[in-house]
């Protein structure tokens, strides 16, 4: 609604715009906008001469892209960074949209997505909208114009045929596509996934699909380019004058080995874009190397100065535009070694084309592995696209590991090899061809410069926000001393910088979902810029105080120090919350407060010490109230018991609970660790059969009942865990053993049960190898996994020498077609290996294990245990 004259209500009052031009913003439409935003009270400041945002007065920053260099800053400084359309859904709701679906980071892979479900069960309705707002997308319970994706198991629910019938442009997915997107955490084609007829219900899995191209591979295909490419806007034969090393000093490393020709080349398009070339790292703005060592790339780490390799020069030349060089793995200087692990590795490729193949050899060498064109039996990885092909049907039969890009990206972006226990890296969804999300992870920036930088993280450039605290820190010694005249003049003079940055920093911290900075203090500016300009700068000493005071200087000091004491309140509060700022200067926020807050509430401890006494008496000073002592941080209990949960219910959809009683019992000297390590207890509600249990009981850990954790969390006591040994008669009968008899077996058998025991098992056997490898090594047995490529790996002995008999090799396996012809070529394999071979089904693995007793039945016969079943 208008006002009373006429005026259009000041929706962005208060609010102060800088806008970031880029590819995806030009500068008609920043113009277009900027007009609209004064339209309804907005201020709308441009950037500094040389190109940098004027962060301190911003309180949004407009861009469709977080490739700009300030944009750390910005999101450390709590300013909002959002696209361009959230102005216009702002101006069409009538009042500022939230923040959060509007962002630019490319992690936030729903942020343009508004979602409504329809004939979805309300618990995975419930999963699915929670985590399509956590990627940055928003819900709708009603089908409205905003709308752009249904979520439906069929088109026969009301929103459906509405939007259908209105030929809405919304799409109507299968959940599908979101439990796929969320599983990669990227998104993904929703093509496959539309209804009515959505291509993965009615294609064949293994049939053909094209090979996409990847927008995000664009000149970053190679740490080192063997030219310059042609720039993507040029269509003259000249190259249009660049902009982007205006005022730019840019250091070329020599561990380039670029020629002598190529670099005249690329000094002279410097110098013709109105920037030069250094040969000290101190003059420089960036740093161009192939490796991440030497004295210079230290130093250049060390200042906060951006560094690239040739291939991100390069990408600046053609693309006339900036882009950070840890957006893109091969635009930042490789490791010199590889990534530790990676050395003794043969990796192959399958499913990828174009440049998407390119980039991944040169990635897995970068690594510090080999690329190999073809697939053999000795290497030791696949990276593929898709689990359909050649390659990925040796590599089952080669019991090779197979996993997708997003393995081998992470990998080198945390700098150290990821597991591939993590399911991401070996989920491939049915007609989905991985490489159209290839090249989308960036560095982990932290672990790059904990790993790189010797001596500790880079110190960062003084940013508006530490100045502002230093501001305030420096009125707050004032207050505290103001006794003399000197004090009230140095209060004059600070006094309106004070009140200016004050509102400033309480603006930054106020930053709401629903609608951006609360805006009430932000315009204190405009009064104090004049006072700013006015003020009297005096020559000599600072603390020196004039030998007379005129009447108009009295009164400066007493409306300054009458002013300073109606900021006290404000000057208190804000030492409050610099208190809850952690030293390495990370926002606070989210989960990181949620933890700290309750860790503090477990280490609540009241330490206090008197202060102690002074030896200098001055009648004449005001006495000074000394700070209490600070506390002393508690120490961590040391580790008593180290557990390992399964099957345990206390936390079961409760993350924070789970987290918050974890620590409970850290303090109580009990670790609960992850499976795979040592562990002394082995914690369970009752006797199962899951990995976790066998894996952990064939190494000798103490089976106690779940009660035990449970006791302990409630009580605040650790009670004597062998007063709650695990006692489950039922499925001790059911299981034909007893539970406290295996454990005495897992101890003395040390996980040497199955030592040297051959167990093999077919590869598309239920619940996938890999859980039964787990089991089968634990015990110590020799797993491997066998398909139709499948050669003999028996090695022939003598029949004379074994006396006793052929010695048994076992192939787990059901009873399903594909699985039955592998029998014969098993059993012939064997005995021509003079060993006796066994088909069984998996629970003889199981059974033999949870007993912790080397037996077989022939029950377990796959011709007998499914023809009973």
């Amino acid at each position: 609604m208008a006002d009373q004259d006429g005026e259009p209500p000041k929706l962005f009052d208060l609010c102060v715009f800088t806008f970031v031009q880029s590819k995806e913003l030009s500068e008609t439409v920043i113009q277009e906008l900027s007009q609209n935003l004064a339209k309804y009270g907005a201020e709308v400041i441009q950037p500094k001469r040389d190109g940098s945002l004027p962060l301190a007065a911003a309180t949004h920053i407009v861009s469709n892209t977080i490739d700009f260099p300030q944009y750390t800053e910005a999101t450390s400084m709590m300013i909002p960074v959002v696209k361009s359309n959230w102005i216009q859904a702002s101006l069409a709701k009538n009042k500022q949209a939230q923040l959060r679906p509007y962002s630019p980071d490319p992690r936030m892979i729903f942020s343009d997505v508004v979602l409504s479900c329809a004939d979805i069960p309300e618990s995975d309705k419930e999963s699915i909208i929670g985590a399509t707002m956590a990627m940055g997308g928003t819900e709708s319970n009603n089908l409205t114009k905003i709308v752009t994706h249904i979520c439906a198991l069929s088109t026969d629910h009301p929103k459906c045929q509405m939007a259908l019938q209105k030929n809405l442009k919304c799409k109507i997915v299968l959940p599908h596509w979101f439990d796929d997107c969320f599983k990669l955490g990227k998104r993904i084609d929703p093509a496959p996934y539309l209804l009515p007829d959505p291509e993965i219900l009615r294609a064949h899995p293994g049939g053909n699909i094209p090979i996409p191209s990847s927008q995000h591979l664009q000149g970053a295909t190679s740490a080192r380019p063997d030219f310059i490419p042609t720039p993507v806007d040029s269509e003259a034969e000249s190259r249009p004058k660049l902009t982007i090393f205006q005022e730019k000093k840019v250091m070329l490393s020599s561990d380039l080995s670029i020629s002598a020709r190529l670099k005249d080349i690329v000094k002279e398009l410097i110098s013709d874009g109105g920037g030069q070339l250094t040969d000290y790292v101190e003059d420089c703005d960036w740093f161009i190397c192939h490796y991440r060592d030497g004295d210079n790339y230290v130093r250049a780490a060390h200042a906060s100065k951006p560094i690239g390799n040739l291939s991100w020069l390069y990408h600046l030349i053609t693309h006339n535009a900036w882009t950070t060089p840890t957006h893109r793995l091969l635009h930042y200087p490789i490791p010199r070694h590889g990534i530790p692990g990676f050395q003794d590795m043969r990796i192959a490729v399958s499913n990828y084309g174009g440049e998407a193949r390119i980039y991944l050899e040169n990635l897995i060498t970068a690594s510090g592995a080999t690329y190999t064109k073809t697939m053999k039996a000795d290497n030791t990885h696949l990276i593929t696209a898709r689990a359909n092909s050649e390659k990925c049907d040796a590599a089952r039969d080669w019991n090779i590991s197979m996993a997708n890009h997003l393995w081998i990206e992470e990998s080198y972006a945390k700098c150290e090899m990821q597991s591939l226990t993590v399911s991401k890296y070996t989920h491939f969804p049915q007609r989905t061809n991985l490489g159209e999300v290839i090249g989308q992870t960036m560095f982990d920036v932290d672990k790059l410069q904990a790993l790189y930088y010797p001596g500790g993280r880079p110190k960062k450039p003084a940013s508006a926000s530490k100045r502002k605290r230093k501001t305030l820190e420096g009125a707050e010694e004032d207050a505290d001393a103001d006794s003399s005249a000197n004090a009230a003049s140095r209060h004059t003079r600070k006094d309106f910088d004070v009140m200016q940055d004050d509102d400033a920093e309480a603006a930054d911290y106020a930053v709401e979902e629903s609608g951006g900075p609360r805006p009430a203090k932000r315009r204190a500016t405009s009064f104090a810029t004049p006072a700013r300009e006015q003020r009297h700068v005096r020559t000599g000493k600072e603390n020196e105080t004039p030998s007379t005071v005129s009447s108009s200087s009295r009164s400066a000091k007493e409306k300054a120090r009458s002013r300073l004491s109606g900021l006290v309140d404000d000057i208190a509060l804000y030492e409050k919350e610099k208190k809850r700022i952690p030293k390495d200067g990370q926002p606070w926020g989210g989960k990181r407060a949620a933890d700290l807050i309750e860790k503090k509430h477990l280490n609540r401890r009241s330490v206090s010490s008197p202060a102690p006494p002074s030896d200098d008496h001055d009648d004449e000073a005001a006495p000074v109230a000394k700070r209490p002592a600070k506390k002393t941080k508690p120490t961590l209990k040391q580790i008593e018991a180290r557990v390992i949960l399964t099957g345990f219910k206390r936390w079961v959809n409760d993350k924070h609970k789970e987290d918050a009683d974890r620590r409970k019992l850290r303090e109580m000297g009990i670790s609960v660790v992850s499976d795979g390590n040592v562990c002394d207890y082995l914690v369970a509600p009752q006797l199962v059969r899951t990995v976790k249990f066998l894996r952990n009981l064939s190494r000798g850990a103490t089976v106690v009942s779940s009660s035990w954790i449970e006791t302990c969390l409630d009580t605040g006591e650790v009670p004597p865990p062998t007063d709650y040994l695990l006692k489950d008669k039922e499925n001790e009968q059911k299981m034909g053993l007893k539970l406290q008899t295996s454990v005495a077996r897992a101890a003395a058998n040390k996980g040497r049960l199955l030592r040297g025991l051959p167990i093999y098992c077919t590869a598309s056997i239920k619940n996938g190898t890999e859980s039964y490898k787990v089991i089968a090594e634990a015990n110590g047995a020799q797993f491997l996994v066998y398909g139709p490529r499948s050669g003999s790996t028996i090695k022939p002995t003598d029949p004379d020498e074994d006396p006793e008999g052929p010695d048994p090799v076992y192939l787990l396996s059901t009873a399903n077609p594909e699985e039955k012809k592998l029998w014969k070529k098993f059993e012939d394999m064997a005995r021509q290996g003079n060993m006796e071979p066994r088909v069984v089904a998996s629970d003889w693995l199981l059974d033999v294990v949870m007993r912790q007793e080397l037996t077989f039945d022939t029950k377990y016969l796959v011709t007998n245990f499914f023809n009973s079943a």
